[in-house]
């Protein structure tokens, strides 16, 4: 037995650690089966002097994730060590150990201030707060908690402090400001210059549709407190305040749409020995020297209740891709393509002649002939320009980010992919989830579900990263919240998010269709409902029933706030709706909502979410709660019922989308659940097998088919390759996953609405399908202490490879079915318990932990077939069996003068005039199966 993965609040050795009751998580190893946790002790230790602060006693219980802190009050600025014993059901023990440092609690009790520049208005280059002083002791320990209005990154001596990029983050400033905590005792000396530049960022930047700047403030400022400990026992303080001083940066301008501009000639450091800048002093210097330090400092109004420590995790620079190409265009273009859309900046590696000014522009793609083609980012300009000094340079932009693929060089001759790589930016959030199969279009699908996620994941879940957009959109984030927590552990991400939503919401106005606020738009559904769907997406996947605690009120009030909008009929039915944004079922230029009625809709999230109250009230131990949501669940239900569906069971709706929320969200009847999927199957028949659901339909469609007895149908909309459909961008070469199922049309052309990213991630919400279904992995306990392996086989897939890596352990599944056999092997980590279903049964197999592995004789063929119900009925005739078989079958069918209009269509549209020939096409398509493999053998 063995026990690892120690976890602090998420963390493995955290420090600056401000949750008063931090929890502890832990992992089981044992080469037993059935293992069990049967018990645990925490011991948690103040390492200065060893004095016990918390002894939990032996604990007689499986629990082993998210235990709370409960002992004596933890001191600001102070190391812990945690020591964990635990014992199983086999009679063996194991321990570990961990440890960490606290912060600043109370973050009122900083002395710094929030300090700004005094440059004039016009002066758009990044300023440089610094700070000049001496050390005459030996340090012991050096912290420095730093924040700022705008984007920072802070240096210590010409070193920079820590690996995070665009922090402290996008928060609601005026309620909330992340800052982040630094261990600079390394990176200090005798003499030390402390410098923080600062961007405009989301704080001052141009930002949003109207390109309007100074959204929260019109000044830049910088905030920072160092805390050096001495080992003679002393301890100072550095804060920023008006002994600091300020100066232009070589940035002469950051944007995060527009991009960034450098002149690297310029001072980089003033009044230090050990400057960066080792150029000769000139007159020229000189006198700049003199104007920069001139620069005044102002200390700003700043409430230092909005300040909180670093709650998610930072955005970093996690991939190097190296240019894979330089070429020109048709358009005499010079072009560097990394292969992959992505979010960051390039890096350029060069040495050139002194003012020789290059210039960096970014496209997601090239238009149909070949050309750089900027027009998907819209007014987002995304142009870097640098002006060099001569030297041997490394370059990167220090304060933005890009979404691109390709970048366009200007002012290089004869540039070379050595010099170019591609840094990708996003937080840098722990992967927990791996997907392959056999089917290479299928893995790049699932690639590039994890690339638009990576790309838009940038602090906040952006819709896209490339436009003049990158919002925090509800309605995205809310459809791909499932999937991206099985990828990536999103529970800090999304614990930080939910904050700033509540920050921004209120029962009078309701929840922002975007967070953090800038557009003042309120309360929509699909969109403001994941107000209360992402924290129970948190707590299902990682057993977190802090989220639901800390998201309580704003989770309720939104609800509140629905029902106080509703008509005397107890339904929702007024105000502005997105309906099933971008459905392909009417037409566009209506209002892009889709054909769905958006109140059917508005009132099946409504109900969809009062649900989930109810059952958070209950984990919450709110049972006067849980029994008001329960009542108004109940009464609204009945309405919903009477208002959406006839005495027989139609949809007032009947769309696709209709009959999947109807489905999905258990709102039908249950005498009218086969009405409402022959209707849905139907619906997709009317359709040539394709779908036509946009961003509220296509996350549920293909769950809705493979649980109600439809598992082919689903896998055959799973599998399709022309529009509209996921694999069709993925013949067109996308990396990423687009905003629309034609950003790029068939002819190669570009959707011309003035949207169309190729960058959005809420058509990769199919990754849930994907892994619930073809994997068979889903949760039956929160956290999945308690889960299920069912995998579900698809045409075209012969084998699939499936690890998530839960809060107890890896679950692994790995399905194939080749040659008459069908293999299975599952994997259950220590201290739960699963139930595995297999293909092709019904027996379900309840086991605890560890290795099961299955093999058996199948009849199943996962080839796809040359003929089936997609292939028209003139395809069928071509061959003289099934014209024999259908004179058989059906005399004179072939001689109805209506033959040569049915010849174009495919026998799943004749089957919606005549579902009784089904058995018929059925046979006729087996057959010519049969003599196919024949001919082919």
């Amino acid at each position: 037995m063995k026990l690892y993965d120690l976890r602090i609040e998420y963390d493995k050795y955290p420090i600056g650690l401000t949750v008063e009751r931090p929890r502890f998580s832990w992992k089981i190893q044992s080469d037993k089966g059935d293992t069990m946790q049967t018990g645990y002790r925490i011991i948690v230790k103040r390492a200065e002097d060893e004095k016990v602060v918390w002894d939990s006693g032996e604990v007689m219980s499986d629990a082993s994730i998210h235990i709370e802190y409960d002992g004596e009050k933890l001191l600001d600025e102070s190391e812990y060590s945690v020591h964990i014993s635990v014992t199983d059901n086999h009679g063996e023990s194991a321990e570990a150990g961990a440890y960490f440092e606290t912060g600043v609690f109370d973050a009122c009790s900083f002395e710094a201030k929030m300090i700004t520049h005094d440059f004039d208005e016009s002066n758009t280059a990044c300023p440089v707060f610094y700070k000049l002083f001496n050390i005459d002791r030996t340090i012991a320990k050096a912290v420095a908690y730093v924040t700022s209005q705008g984007v920072y990154e802070m240096t210590v001596n010409g070193q920079k402090a820590g690996d995070y990029r665009m922090a402290p983050g996008w928060t609601s400033y005026h309620k909330r400001l992340q800052y982040q905590t630094y261990d600079i005792t390394e990176l200090l000396g005798e003499e030390n210059n402390i410098e923080i530049t600062v961007g405009n960022g989301w704080y001052k930047g141009i930002f949003g549709f109207d390109l309007r700047p100074n959204r929260y403030g019109d000044r830049v400022g910088a905030f920072a407190e160092i805390h050096i400990f001495y080992e003679d026992g002393g301890r100072e303080k550095i804060c920023t305040d008006e002994t600091w001083s300020v100066r232009e940066s070589e940035i002469l301008s950051s944007e995060i749409y527009m991009g960034e501009s450098v002149d690297t000639t310029k001072n980089k450091t003033v009044g230090m020995s050990n400057s960066l800048d080792t150029t000769e002093p000139t007159e020229k210097n000189a006198k700049e020297e003199k104007h920069q330090t001139s620069c005044k400092i102002i200390v700003k109004d700043f409430d230092k209740r909005t300040l909180v420590s670093q709650e998610n995790e930072p955005v970093r620079v996690t991939e190097r891709i190296k240019a894979k190409k330089v070429f020109a265009d048709p358009a005499g273009n010079v072009l560097v393509d990394f292969g992959q859309n992505l979010t960051g900046v390039v890096e350029l590696s060069i040495k050139g002649s002194r003012g020789q000014k290059v210039t960096i522009s970014h496209a997601e793609t090239l238009d149909k002939n070949g050309v750089f083609y900027p027009d998907t980012l819209r007014k987002a300009k995304s142009v870097d320009e640098f002006i060099l000094n001569g030297e041997d340079q490394i370059l990167s932009p220090t304060f933005t980010f890009h979404g691109f693929r390709y970048a366009k060089i200007e002012g290089i001759e004869n540039p070379e992919p050595s010099m170019f790589t591609a840094l990708v930016l996003h937080s840098d959030m722990e992967n927990i989830g791996t997907f392959e199969c056999s089917n290479r279009k299928v893995n790049q699908l699932y690639s590039n579900i994890t690339w638009s996620f990576r790309d838009n994941f940038l602090d906040v879940p952006t819709d896209c990263p490339q436009r003049d957009e990158r919002l925090g959109w509800m309605g995205d984030a809310q459809v791909f919240s499932w999937t991206a927590s099985e990828i990536k552990n999103t529970a800090r991400f999304y614990s930080k998010w939910m904050k700033d939503v509540a920050a921004d919401s209120s029962l009078e106005k309701g929840v922002p269709h975007v967070v953090p606020d800038i557009l003042g738009q309120y309360s929509a559904s699909a969109w403001s409902d994941a107000a209360v769907i992402i924290p129970w997406v948190v707590y299902q996947t990682y057993g977190d029933k802090k989220i639901l605690a800390d998201s309580w009120k704003c989770m309720h009030e939104w609800v509140d706030y629905i029902r106080n909008h509703c008509d005397e009929n107890g339904l929702w039915q007024s105000g502005f709706q997105y309906g099933d944004w971008l459905a392909l079922d009417k037409e566009e230029m209506v209002d892009r909502i889709g054909a769905t009625d958006r109140y059917m809709i508005a009132n099946a999230y409504y109900l969809y979410v009062t649900d989930i109250v109810r059952k958070t009230a209950i984990i919450l131990g709110y049972m006067d709660a849980e029994k008001d949501y329960s009542n108004l669940y109940t009464y609204t239900l009945e309405a919903f019922r009477n208002e959406y569906y006839t005495r027989t069971g139609r949809i007032v709706s009947e769309t696709q989308t209709g009959a999947v929320i109807s489905l999905y969200f258990d709102l039908a009847r249950e005498k009218d659940r086969k009405r409402i999927l022959e209707s849905l199957v139907n619906n997709i028949a009317a359709h040539k097998n394709h779908l036509v659901t946009g961003f509220v339909g296509s996350p549920y469609l293909c769950h809705v088919l493979s649980e109600n007895g439809e598992h082919e149908l689903a896998a055959t909309l799973f599998m399709r390759e022309d529009y509209p459909s996921w694999l069709y961008a993925v013949n067109k070469g996308a990396t990423t996953i687009w905003e629309r199922w034609n950003s790029i049309t068939p002819e190669g052309d570009f959707d011309e609405s003035g949207m169309n990213s190729l960058n959005h991630y809420a058509y990769g919400s199919i990754g849930d399908w994907m892994f619930r279904r073809l994997c068979g992995i889903t949760q039956l306990e929160a956290g999945y202490k308690r889960f299920r392996v069912q995998p579900m086989l698809v045409k075209g897939i012969h084998e699939t490879h499936r690890t998530f890596e839960s809060m107890y352990g890896t679950i692994e599944s790995h399905v194939s079915c080749r040659d008459g056999r069908i293999k299975v092997k599952v994997v259950v980590p220590a201290n739960t318990t699963a139930e595995i279903i297999l293909p092709e049964k019904q027996e379900v197999i309840s086991v605890g932990s560890g290795t099961y592995e299955y093999e058996y004789a199948t009849s199943t063929d996962l080839t796809v077939e040359k003929y089936s119900m997609e292939s028209t009925l003139g395809e069928i005739l071509q061959q003289q069996t099934a014209v024999d078989m259908f004179n058989q079958f059906a005399p004179g069918m072939l001689d109805n003068p209506m033959i040569g209009y049915a010849k174009g269509m495919s026998l799943t549209e004749l089957l919606t005039q005549a579902p009784e020939a089904k058995p018929m096409y059925e046979a006729v398509i087996a057959a010519l199966n049969v003599q196919e493999k024949i001919l082919i053998a």
